[in-house]
């Protein structure tokens, strides 16, 4: 019996590798001089790894990480082929082992204009060391490109103008931590398909182009830390499909455009050091209920925080640092944004007491309030001290005070005591049993020091 389930056995294994043989014979394999174009990309990338040694066979059915092929149908005479659809360079984690690049990492030539059916071409920490120039991309090359992504590159130098190309496929453009300068060109309108655009952390400057608002299709724009200036173009409300905004660390003036109420699935805004003048805190907010967090730190807005929390349950963070704000902390604060994790309104003009309210934020992990004129109570219970912890800022406000049992914390170091201890005010019951006892035990009193006083 055991040898008729090894024969068996061994009749399905050879059956299985002939099957895995046939099919592997059938495959189409990546054609060699497309291959050859491959090992001299990864030689550039880093010339110390024998690739050739490393990988000898099809670089479709055993590449290295990074490499993606796809098939390819001829509707005419319906032949298959394969050709390289991605190339991913640069390490990022075990989960993702691109190719490591070398400190003198170049970039090849042959990137834009030998690999025709690239839908994604992707660096990460590639150019740290030796300056590589942005190269002279032809207009037959990108026509396939999806996502172009160089991230972390400070020696990939050159104007944006010699990037952005007819790209019409593009979906992902991320250009973060680069050296690219210049300002926008008005070409990245025709970038129709366009769902995210970054290009954080370059040295861009200039006005915003206009031509931002033909991207319908937008879903993240970021263009934080560069040096632009001028007004923020007011199309840019014209984006109906923006879930993130991010224009802070730059040189933006004016007043804020009240068109980005029209971004009414905007989640995200973050409009923090900039130089927006004294217009105050834009009451468009209120109509931008899709809002989870919105930052406006480091401009001076000024004016008094208004009130318009009413609809805007879903904020997780606001960030009002340093904008001037005067007047009081409105209560509906703590009342409406019951999600809040973050608020931070440090170093800014604010007067009166602390919202009580805020001690009932069940998500709420930091609260800066430090360097303001908040005077009053310190209104919050042990419990929401202790959750908050080291997060929960207050110094800096001279006039607020804490109870002795809590005035050892860190949080509160820098406060005083407060002269009077916390003792809540008697409750007077009406209409019950028990007053109506008090009641005549009052009255028994009063008669008998009334007798005392006629007979005495």
């Amino acid at each position: 019996m055991m040898a008729v389930l090894l024969k068996r056995l061994l009749f399905f294994s050879l059956v299985s590798t002939l099957v895995t043989i046939s099919l592997q014979q059938e495959q189409p394999v990546l054609n060699s001089a497309e291959q050859d174009l491959v090992y001299r990309v990864l030689s550039s990338i880093n010339s110390a790894i024998p690739w050739h040694t490393l990988f000898p066979d099809d670089l479709c059915s055993y590449p290295p990480h990074g490499v993606v092929c796809d098939y390819f149908t001829d509707p005419t005479t319906k032949n298959v082929t394969v050709h390289i659809t991605e190339l991913s360079f640069g390490y990022v984690s075990d989960f993702t082992p691109n190719p490591p690049c070398y400190p003198d990492s170049t970039f090849s030539p042959l990137l834009v204009t030998s690999f025709k059916h690239l839908r994604k071409l992707f660096f990460y920490q590639c150019f740290t060391k030796t300056q590589v120039f942005i190269p002279e991309i032809p207009t037959t090359f990108g026509s396939s490109l999806e996502e172009l992504v160089f991230i972390n590159n400070p020696a990939f130098v050159g104007p944006i103008s010699g990037i952005i190309r007819n790209f019409t496929s593009l979906k992902r453009l991320v250009l973060t931590g680069n050296g690219i300068y210049g300002s926008i060109p008005d070409a990245i309108g025709d970038l129709v398909n366009a769902e995210e655009i970054k290009l954080s952390r370059n040295k861009l400057s200039g006005n915003v182009s206009v031509s931002l608002s033909k991207l319908k299709k937008l879903k993240v724009l970021d263009l934080s830390g560069n040096g632009f200036n001028g007004n923020v173009p007011c199309t840019v409300g014209n984006l109906p499909e923006l879930l993130k905004l991010d224009l802070s660390s730059n040189g933006f003036s004016g007043k804020i455009p009240e068109s980005l109420s029209n971004l009414k699935a905007l989640e995200f805004l973050d409009l923090s050091y900039n130089r927006f003048g004294n217009f105050g805190v834009p009451p468009f907010l209120a109509e931008m209920p899709g809002l989870k967090e919105v930052h406006l730190s480091g401009n001076l807005l000024g004016g008094e925080i208004p009130e318009i929390w009413v609809n805007l349950g879903g904020i997780v963070g606001i960030g009002f640092s340093n904008v001037g704000l005067v007047g009081e902390i409105p209560a509906s604060m703590g009342v409406h944004l019951r999600n809040m994790c973050y608020l931070s309104l440090d170093n800014n003009k604010l007067q009166g007491k602390v919202p009580k309210e805020f001690g009932f934020l069940e998500f709420v992990n930091e609260i800066n309030l430090e360097n303001n004129n908040l005077s009053g109570r310190v209104p919050f219970s042990a419990n929401f001290t202790a959750k908050v912890g080291e997060k929960l800022r207050l110094n800096g406000n001279p006039e607020l005070c804490v109870d002795e049992k809590w005035s050892h914390g860190k949080n509160f170091g820098e406060l005083k005591k407060c002269c009077n201890p916390d003792i809540s005010k008697p409750v007077i019951f009406i209409g019950t049993s028990h007053s109506r006892m008090l009641s005549s035990s009052f009255l028994v009193l009063f008669l008998f020091w009334a007798l005392f006083i006629v007979f005495v």
